[in-house]
């Protein structure tokens, strides 16, 4: 009986060829059959489904070739990109130096710069009065500067730079005003003089001159401002000249205190300095004054600091006292600190008021603050008994204790006679001349003073000698002294006698 023939594999495994041809981009062409051997083996009739092919076994004839490695997978889709924006505006632009033919400007970064960064800056120019502006720099501009090269002299440019990045260009920041391309000799310096870098004080109604020297070339342009306003031209003058400034105030008042900046200006380059004027005067007293306690020999204080202080801090108080049956003011305190005080040794019996003066580095408030209420040292039962005693009795005769002395002058020359009394009560003095008194003869001068009596003849002649007395009397008795006057005529020399 004949034998049938062997199935063929591919007949055997329809499934797996049918998932190749799907998998291959080209399936290859489907040989034709060939009758198999009489005997196969079942076993290796075909590979059951799913099962690689024994390693090294060719594959049989007919058979489609092994299935190709599978694809990667795909990434996973990145979120969508926020847009680009460009950053905001530079800052700080102004100019750094400048010459004939070019102009070197410095800036600071945006303050934000944002997700798409920065990738330089371009920086453009226009003439003064039209806005025809050019970029003048090829490539992005790195760094904070750059230097305007090949300009001409005399040109007024306007500038201005603007950031770039992905996301565009910036806002501009632009010089607030043209500059001017030409060489400046000498840059604007205020040389503001030691004693003005601390504040400056004056007192009210004093003259204020102060004097600011500057540097510069062309000559510096120089403007005034009291705390950024403005000065008033009726309260201070200014005065320029090409090397300094004055500022004069006649009769300086509190509101002439504050700052005060000067500015010196040449071109597109300028300095500043500023000063600070203080006009204090003299404080108010202070606001109320009261006795807070008052025990033994002692008296407390209190007081409220004045409400003007004359512009300036109050350095002190000084606080007095006043007995009420003499009323003379004594101080007991100078330069005191504090709001309180304690005033101790007060008399017993006595009544006392008390006063508060303020003071600051202009002196002592001119007047002051004086307690409504007093305060009385009571006694404390001691009796005084005052002692008895017999009065002395002063009365006394006039007594000469000094007496006159013989005299010789000559004519012409005033001369002198002296003498001294005592009594009490006080003698009645009388000069006399040869037992005649003198009176009120103009050629003799009499004085009397705390019992020196002194009589003075002036220009004597040779009818003046004689005798001279001084009599002093009281209800108690007389005295008397007396002397010679001598009147010689002048010794000539030898030609005068001739």
């Amino acid at each position: 009986m004949p034998s049938k023939p062997a199935p063929i594999k591919k007949a055997a495994k329809k499934e797996p060829a049918k998932k190749e041809e799907e998998k291959a981009p080209e399936p290859a062409p489907e040989p034709a059959p060939e009758p198999a051997p009489a005997e196969a083996p079942p076993a290796e009739a075909a590979p059951a489904e799913g099962e690689a092919p024994a390693e090294g076994a060719a594959p049989a004839e007919g058979e489609a070739p092994a299935e190709a490695p599978a694809p990667e997978p795909k990434p996973p889709t990145p979120p969508p990109t926020p847009p680009k924006e460009p950053t905001s505006v530079p800052l700080d632009l102004f100019v750094e130096d400048k010459n004939d033919t070019s102009v070197t400007i410095i800036w600071s970064k945006p303050e934000n710069i944002g997700a798409a960064g920065l990738d330089g800056y371009v920086i453009e120019i226009c003439k003064d009065g039209t806005e025809d502006w050019k970029a003048v720099n090829e490539d992005l501009q790195k760094s904070c500067r750059y230097v305007i090269k090949n300009l001409t002299t005399g040109d007024r440019l306007k500038i201005r730079v603007v950031a770039v990045n992905e996301g565009g260009r910036s806002p501009p920041v632009a010089l607030p005003e043209p500059v001017m391309v030409k060489e400046v000799a000498n840059r604007p310096k205020v040389r503001l003089p030691r004693f003005l870098r601390q504040r400056y004080v004056a007192q009210v109604k004093e003259k204020v001159n102060l004097t600011i020297p500057f540097t510069g070339n062309p000559k510096p342009v120089v403007s005034w401002t009291k705390n950024g306003g403005p000065l008033d031209p009726k309260r201070v003058n200014i005065r320029n000249t090409e090397r300094d400034s004055i500022l004069f105030i006649r009769a300086a008042e509190r509101d002439d205190s504050g700052v005060y900046e000067i500015c010196v200006k040449v071109d597109d380059f300028e300095d500043r300095a500023s000063l600070t004027l203080q006009i204090v005067e003299l404080p108010g007293p202070p606001a109320s004054v009261k006795i807070v306690d008052t025990w033994g020999f002692n008296v407390a204080l209190e007081w409220t600091p004045p409400k003007d202080k004359g512009n300036t801090e109050i350095t002190g108080y000084t606080v007095q006292k006043a007995d009420k049956k003499t009323g003379d003011w004594f101080t007991v305190l100078e330069h005191y600190h504090r709001l309180n005080a304690t005033i101790s040794d007060l008399i017993m019996g006595n009544t006392y008021k008390f006063r508060v003066f303020s003071e600051n580095k202009c002196g002592m408030s001119d007047s002051a603050a004086v307690t409504k209420e007093e305060a009385k040292i009571s006694k404390t039962g001691i009796d005084y008994k005052p002692l008895e005693y017999k009065e002395h009795d002063f009365n006394e005769a006039p007594k000469f204790t000094t007496s006159l002395t013989d005299r010789a002058t000559t004519v012409g020359y005033n001369t002198k006679l002296l003498c001294s009394v005592r009594g009490f009560p006080k003698p009645k003095v009388e000069w006399m001349k040869n037992q005649m008194i003198i009176g009120d003869d103009p050629k003799f001068r009499q004085i009397c003073v705390q019992g020196i009596c002194s009589l003075e003849i002036r220009k004597p002649g040779n009818f003046d000698g004689g005798v001279y007395s001084c009599r002093a009397k009281n209800d108690h008795g007389e005295a008397i002294v007396s002397c010679k006057l001598d009147v010689k005529q002048p010794v000539l020399p030898d030609g005068d006698k001739k």
